[in-house]
């Protein structure tokens, strides 16, 4: 079933915010309470004092209290219906789960499953667990991984576990490690790309990254896993979390992804068609962290049987 837009004016509205959200940045709440009105209209209320916390002006960055009163004002927005996920991609997401708890929620994401619906999608992963977890009132994606990545994915049960993982994001406290094959004999010497990155839009509309002077700092650590004939199955642990980061910094050293249509070379894509990878060769492996009073969790998917195959064709 397609998405359908329906325009909806609400009344005015006062909320009471409860301990869950503690701490929030206001901006951030109302994005979420909100959901369906642009951001700019969100934040141009903001600025006029339409939205008020308990009856005074407030700025975007404001934290907000347990017990506080947020007042919204009329605002129209397009409530979209997504389409139902089909029971087959629940029934696979249902058996992917590799962790949860009270305030969280790890998945072995597909590859081909969007993180999230749109762009001609009608559901995607989060879309797709709300559906399967009515009794779950709060579920937000952590981070993101890429369309064709599959691997392993954090999802907040509560807002105070998000705004944790997002701290310790921020600094080095989760350690993510990705498998991912490249073309080439990877040298053991090189375990550190630091190379500044930049997002740059086509005319086409297509989303590229490209290492540049004016980019933001990122860094990216690899080491060899294993070997092969004009392969190398590398770990890849990012150090900043930049968009494409670990496929174009693997481009820039001069051995790209297999499987990787937006970033290949030749030998590449040669390779590529040889061994019959029909998908990025990409995997969220491993991640540890440790929440606040809870023993440290650490986590490993295994690489799908897709990926699996293509290494014994390599060994073989």
């Amino acid at each position: 079933m397609a998405e359908i837009d329906k325009p909806q004016r609400s009344g005015v509205q006062h909320i009471e915010v409860d301990a869950d959200y503690a701490g929030q940045r206001l901006d951030n709440y109302l994005v979420r309470e909100l959901r369906g009105v642009p951001k700019t209209r969100i934040y141009r209320a903001l600025r006029k004092g339409e939205i008020r916390v308990n009856k005074g002006r407030v700025k975007a960055d404001y934290r907000l209290q347990a017990g506080d009163t947020v007042r919204l004002p009329p605002l129209t927005r397009v409530e979209r219906e997504p389409g139902v996920a089909p029971q087959s991609l629940q029934q696979q997401l249902a058996e992917s789960t590799v962790y949860e708890d009270v305030g969280l929620l790890v998945v072995d994401k597909p590859s081909g499953l969007a993180v999230h619906g749109g762009s001609g999608l009608n559901f995607g992963l989060i879309e797709t667990l709300r559906q399967m977890r009515p009794q779950d009132k709060y579920l937000e994606l952590v981070h993101r991984l890429d369309r064709d990545t599959s691997g392993l994915i954090l999802i907040a049960r509560k807002p105070a576990v998000l705004r944790e993982l997002h701290r310790l994001l921020r600094g080095d406290g989760v350690d993510k490690r990705y498998l991912a094959l490249v073309a080439g004999s990877w040298p053991r010497r090189m375990q550190r790309v630091e190379a500044p990155l930049a997002k740059n839009i086509l005319q086409s509309g297509e989303r590229m990254v490209r290492v540049a002077k004016e980019g933001k700092p990122s860094i990216t650590e690899f080491s060899v896993v294993e070997r092969f004939k004009g392969a190398t199955l590398i770990e890849a642990k990012p150090v900043t979390g930049r968009t494409h980061q670990i496929r174009v910094h693997a481009r820039h050293a001069g051995f790209p992804l297999l499987g990787d249509a937006k970033y290949a070379d030749d030998t590449s894509e040669a390779l590529t068609r040889q061994l019959g990878l029909k998908r990025l060769f990409l995997h969220a492996a491993g991640l540890r962290f440790t929440l606040p009073e809870q023993a440290p969790i650490s986590l490993r998917a295994e690489l799908p049987g897709d990926l699996s195959k293509i290494l014994d064709k390599l060994r073989n």
